[in-house]
Formats: C-alpha cells, sequence, structure tokens
C-alpha cells in the first residue's frame, strides 16, 4: 500500500510541474515521433463486444421433500441465469461488416452486440466459430465502419514493434506500445491448435479480440491470451497470426465451420532414448526434435505417402517439426487438398515425400434417438484418424447442439467429446446407447472441451 500512495505521489507531482506539463512538438526543426495520426487511422476499427448466455440452473430445492409436498414441486422447476461477457474486436471489411474476434468472447452467447468508437451499438450475427482456434466472426450492419487491412503475419520478426488495441476490463479503448518478443509459440494448456505471436504489449482481461498493429496499422493478429500468475498483464501476451484468423474467416464465410484433415498418424516425442534406438546421430535429428510415427492408419494421407511406423517427421510443409504436439499444431492448421511436403529419417537416412491432407468425415445421428436427453444434438463416431489426433482417445463428437434445447440447457456445446458415462469409459455411438439405456434416473457423461475434461449430469 504505501508503494502505490508513492507512486500516486509521484505522479501529482509530475503532472503540477510546469516542466512536465506539454513536450515541444518539434526538437531542431524535426518532429518528435508519435503513434498518434496510425491510432487516429486503426483505432475506429476496434470495438466493444458484449454478450449475453441464459443458462438454465437446477432450483436448489430440487428433491427436497418440504417443497415438493407443499408446492406441488416447484423446486425442481429451473431457474434462468444470464451471463455477460465483454470482449473486442476488429472490424475487417467495412463493406460486409464483418467483425474478427475471439471464439472465448461470444462462446454460446445468446445475444451480441458490438458498440464502436463512435458510441453506435449494433446487434451483431454470427457467422461461424473456431474453438480450436479461438477464432470467431461475427456480422454487423455495414453502416458508416472503418476496416483494418490484414498484414502478412509470416513476415513478422522478432523485434518488430506492435501495438495492442482493446477494451481492457471494460474501461474503455486503449492502446499499448511494445515488441515482438517471439513466433510461433505453441504448449498453452486450454487451447487449441496453436502457433501464436508473443508480445511484451499490455494485454489484458477485454483485450481478446482485440487487434495487434504494426506502426502502419496493419492487423498482424487477435489477441487471445496472456500468461499471469496473477491475472494480471506481466509481460507476456499472445496473438493469433493474422494469416491463421484470415484463413479460419474465409472457411466460415464459406462453409460456417473450419473443416480440417488428418495425416492419418500416431506419433510421440523423440527423446535421445529413443534416438538411440532408432540408431540417429545423436548430434543431428535427436538434437533438432522431431515426432517418431507410432502407428500409420491404412488409406489414409500418410499411409498413401509411403510413412512407416518407426519414422521420424522431421518437417511438414516446409516447417519444422519440434514434437508431437507441433506436428498435431501444423497438421490442423493446413489447407485440405492442397499438396505438402513430409521430412522424414528412415534408418537415418533423410526422405522427402509428398502427401495431400484429407477430410475427417462422420456420419451422425439424431441424439434424441439414443436418449431423450440428448435431442438437439448431433452425435457421431470418431474416425480412426481423429481418434489418433486426440491421442488415441475414443468416444462419441457432438457435431451440433440446437440453441435452447434440452441438451443446451444440460451445457452441451457444438465439438464436445463425450468420453464416458457415470463411471464407464466409451468408444462409439453403440456403447453411449446402451450405458444411456442402462441408466436409471441422473447420470453423469465425462466430457472432453478445449483439451479439457468436465462432468455434467444429465
Amino acid at each position: 500500500m504505501r508503494a502505490r500512495i508513492f507512486s500516486f505521489g509521484l505522479i501529482a507531482c509530475f503532472s503540477f510541474n510546469p516542466a512536465f506539463a506539454a513536450l515541444p512538438a518539434e526538437i531542431d526543426g524535426v518532429a518528435l515521433p508519435s503513434l498518434a495520426p496510425m491510432l487516429e487511422r486503426t483505432q475506429p476499427a476496434v470495438v466493444n463486444v458484449s454478450s449475453r448466455t441464459r443458462i438454465q440452473v437446477q432450483n436448489s430445492f430440487y428433491g427436497d421433500p418440504f417443497f415438493d409436498r407443499f408446492f406441488g414441486g416447484m423446486g425442481g422447476q429451473p431457474q434462468e441465469r444470464v451471463e455477460s461477457s465483454l470482449g473486442s474486436g476488429v472490424i475487417v471489411d467495412a463493406v460486409k461488416g464483418l467483425v474478427l474476434t475471439n471464439n472465448h468472447v461470444i462462446q454460446n452467447a445468446d445475444e451480441v452486440s458490438v458498440t464502436l468508437t463512435d458510441g453506435r451499438v449494433m446487434k451483431a450475427e454470427l457467422v461461424g466459430t473456431d474453438p480450436d482456434t479461438d477464432v470467431a466472426l461475427i456480422k454487423i450492419k455495414p453502416d458508416r465502419l472503418t476496416a483494418l487491412t490484414l498484414a502478412n503475419s509470416d513476415a513478422l520478426r522478432v523485434g518488430d514493434f506492435v501495438v495492442a488495441v482493446g477494451n481492457p476490463f471494460g474501461i474503455g479503448q486503449s492502446a499499448t506500445s511494445g515488441i515482438v518478443s517471439a513466433l510461433g509459440r505453441s504448449g498453452l494448456r486450454g487451447l487449441g491448435y496453436q502457433n501464436f505471436i508473443q508480445t511484451d504489449a499490455s494485454i489484458n482481461p477485454g483485450n481478446s479480440g482485440g487487434a495487434l498493429v504494426n506502426l502502419r496499422g496493419e492487423l498482424v493478429g487477435i489477441n487471445t491470451a496472456i500468461f499471469s500468475p496473477s491475472g494480471g498483464n506481466v509481460g507476456i501476451g499472445f496473438a493469433i497470426p493474422a494469416n491463421l484468423a484470415r484463413n479460419v474467416m474465409n472457411q466460415l464465410q464459406a462453409f460456417g465451420e473450419v473443416q480440417r484433415g488428418s495425416l492419418g498418424v500416431q506419433t510421440q516425442d523423440l527423446t535421445e532414448a529413443l534416438a538411440r534406438a532408432l540408431k540417429l546421430s545423436p548430434t543431428g535429428t535427436a538434437g533438432a526434435g522431431g515426432a517418431v510415427v507410432t502407428q500409420v492408419v491404412p488409406d489414409m494421407p500418410a499411409a498413401k505417402a509411403g510413412v512407416l511406423q518407426g519414422d521420424v517427421i522431421t518437417a511438414i510443409a516446409g516447417k519444422r517439426v519440434l514434437d508431437a504436439q507441433s506436428l498435431a499444431n501444423a497438421e490442423g492448421l493446413l489447407p485440405l487438398a492442397s499438396a505438402q511436403s513430409l521430412s522424414v529419417i528412415r534408418d537415418g537416412k533423410p526422405l522427402q515425400l509428398k502427401f495431400t491432407l484429407m477430410a475427417i468425415n462422420t456420419q451422425s445421428v439424431d441424439g434424441a434417438k439414443i436418449d431423450a436427453r440428448l435431442a438437439g444434438t448431433k452425435l457421431a463416431d470418431l474416425s480412426s484418424s481423429a481418434k489418433l489426433r486426440a491421442g488415441g482417445a475414443g468416444g462419441v463428437l457432438i457435431s451440433e447442439v440446437a440453441p435452447g434445447t434440452l441438451a443446451a440447457q444440460y451445457g452441451l456445446q457444438k465439438n464436445d467429446l463425450i468420453a464416458g458415462v457415470s463411471r464407464y469409459q466409451i468408444n462409439n455411438l453403440a456403447e453411449l446407447t446402451q450405458l444411456l439405456k442402462a441408466s436409471r434416473g441422473q447420470v453423469t457423461l465425462t466430457i472432453y472441451r478445449n483439451r479439457r475434461s468436465y462432468v455434467l449430469t444429465l
């Protein structure tokens, strides 16, 4: 507390000192550098995004004999709770009214609104979301809008100056500056496919979905997450690269979702012990990283390309593979139906292979046909390739959840993976159907969502 009071005293002292009242416009005829002209152009394209979600919750008196007897079971009726979320967004198409933001800002929202810098509030329409990259695309009325140009984020270098613009803590639009601290960051817990820009420009709660721009005012990233032991900014922020956001945006416009494919391999990290077992050079592949192929799915791209069990994948599409996680990231971010290269080490010798990524296709069924409590869902068995992408885990994928249905009220979401019923693990629709039919009364589902596990009660 003393430190805070002391800091405030310094600020107050400086604010009344004429020497610090203003800086000259120029020194020796040279204008002082300022970000103001760039920000004046870019800030109108950064908006505040607010969402409201109505959640059905069970009455706390559910099952209470007193309320059941005297109030005719009123204690069992669900109640509604409204949750609000605040974040930021970036207008990327003024003609169509397209706004990029984070999926976690508007996820499962019943209402989304956008506030422009001129004070106008507009109702937003959802175009599509991609939880795996945490990108969402919404649409507003294209009325006197300003949009940002998306830069080529692959041209970024560590040390480039960047500015983060958003609405931290809901206090209003703010701008902070810094540099690109690192590129290609991954390994953050709770997030999907990762290829983040790391920056020390201050990013705080509420900045999510806001803009990371270069000094020309071009969008180089969408601010997404921070690393912080306290919840506040400590100089480690992460943004989704503009090129990745552009790819997701184009797919959301075209299909309403992101279509991904799979190589059809299961891998593990290349360790020193595995390198010795595979007779790899201790100063070569082992030191550079890689992913060891432990299983190859027949008739999938890797098998067709000639990948064998025991191969070490060192690069995909020209990018280094450091470990199994980086391979999964690259695989999930590659476009479908385009020829790509794969670098492998086999018997100590380098090989170059070619493959074309295939879409993961699954047939879905109506959840109501399996259990009335799953009404409003579409369910599908995981394909063999999808199981490998999930680390070998089986289960049933929820490919669709209709808003306002019983399943949505229970908290089920699109892309959830049902991995268990009560205490039993499931691998497919048949096992899910069998266990739900045998259940009496309440039943618990083990759900995997964004690489985290949850337990929901039906």
